[in-house]
């Protein structure tokens, strides 16, 4: 009988121990919070609340002066919750995290140090190739958190952003309805014996129902508008209650725009919202009615509108006031900051206890949907696309 031949050695076919894969330990964060410097930017990453959370566990955070003042957080605030406050904006910059809510400019990328960790916004209709260039030569990771999911598969942050701009669009378009600016003397509320008040939504997105939670909650009659049948069920479960829907039928939208004192654009397209409202139909509206166009950072859903500043919000065309401001939530700074901040915390705690972004980015795949730079190299698609840049997919970088 002929012995049986084998490639291995005896000692390589007896049984061995099992090696697992060791995670790295639990790291210390130390992240830089630089003062906004985008015009009428008035948020901040993270409140004193939240720094004094990222604190206790350990970590350091280094914030430039006043960075918190336009938010109503004074340097004392964020001193006593632990962080280290400094005038060196180079400082702030040498950190190898950097928090902030716009991205930086390019004479900001110049101070940060290469590898850094970038978490900001993206705003890719705004950027310059010469923005994504120069992230490259410095080879950041960068994180933009408009894009990051959460479990449910939605995008907290935007979510989160949206609903203070529903929400804001109504308060203001009912200061708006004062005669003290202009508007035809009406108040959004039910009054006993007084006709209600009639608002047009256009759009059934985050924006939409907390527009119209807002509205029917001040008395008013609301009337929704959207293309998407599933979008208006889902306002109407929302709502728990019926209230007027319609798909974007033009004669029926001019009928509504006709009548009503309040028009509320919050139409998202993929590049640039729709214009669903001709300058025809603006025309024919009250005089004296307001249009607030929430979606004017996508270039507006109004045919009429054009975009304003904090200082100088509205215009008057056609006797229809205008409201196009782009950045609503900055308006209220103090809570956007605090709903950023809720975002960005757990977030941040998340990465310290995987052992940093690279262990992070792995396991989580929300946070791998907002990664759109990986140590110099492009991971987005979108910006690939945008500005004809090369990119690799993150799934091929980390793995």
């Amino acid at each position: 009988m002929s012995k049986a031949t084998t490639p291995f050695s005896k000692q390589q076919l007896l049984p061995q121990e099992e090696t697992l894969e060791l995670l790295h330990k639990k790291g210390d964060l130390f992240i830089g919070i630089p003062k906004e410097t985008s015009y009428q930017e008035k948020r901040i990453c993270l409140t004193p609340d939240a720094v004094g959370a990222l604190v206790t566990h350990g970590h350091r955070i280094l914030i430039e002066s006043n960075a918190g003042k336009a938010s109503g957080f004074t340097d004392v605030d964020y001193s006593e919750a632990g962080a280290e406050v400094t005038n060196d904006v180079k400082k702030v910059f040498s950190c190898p995290i950097i928090l902030k809510v716009e991205p930086p400019s390019i004479e900001e990328i110049e101070l940060i140090n290469p590898q850094t960790l970038l978490i900001s916004a993206l705003q890719i209709k705004t950027q310059s190739k010469k923005y994504f260039e120069k992230l490259a030569t410095k080879r950041i990771t960068a994180l933009a958190f408009e894009f990051i999911k959460d479990e449910a598969g939605t995008f907290p942050a935007v979510r989160a952003l949206s609903e203070i701009a529903g929400t804001a669009s109504v308060l203001v378009a009912s200061e708006l309805l004062a005669n003290t600016n202009e508007g035809n003397g009406l108040l959004l509320g039910n009054i006993s014996g007084v006709p209600p008040t009639e608002v047009v939504i256009i759009g059934a997105g985050t924006v939409g129902e907390f527009a119209a939670r807002s509205a029917i909650g001040l008395g008013a009659n609301v009337k929704i508008f959207d293309n998407s049948l599933t979008k208006l069920r889902c306002i109407q479960a929302a709502l728990g209650r019926p209230v007027y829907t319609s798909t974007l039928q033009p004669k029926t939208l001019l009928k509504a725009l006709r009548r009503c004192d309040i028009a509320i654009g919050a139409v998202r397209g993929k590049n640039r919202s729709p214009i669903l409202v001709s300058e025809e139909m603006v025309e024919q509206m009250k005089p004296g009615a307001v249009i607030l166009d929430v979606s004017i950072d996508m270039g507006g859903c109004f045919e009429t509108s054009e975009v304003t500043t904090h200082d100088h919000p509205t215009f008057i065309k056609h006797d229809v006031i205008h409201f196009c401001i782009p950045n609503i939530p900055s308006r209220y700074s103090r809570t956007a900051s605090h709903a950023i901040s809720n975002i960005f915390t757990p977030y941040l705690l998340k990465i310290a206890d995987d052992g940093g972004i690279e262990n992070a980015i792995r396991f989580d795949r929300g946070l791998k949907n907002g990664l759109y730079f990986y140590h110099g190299v492009l991971t987005s698609k979108s910006v690939s696309d945008w500005f004809g840049l090369p990119y690799n997919d993150a799934n091929l970088l980390i793995f």
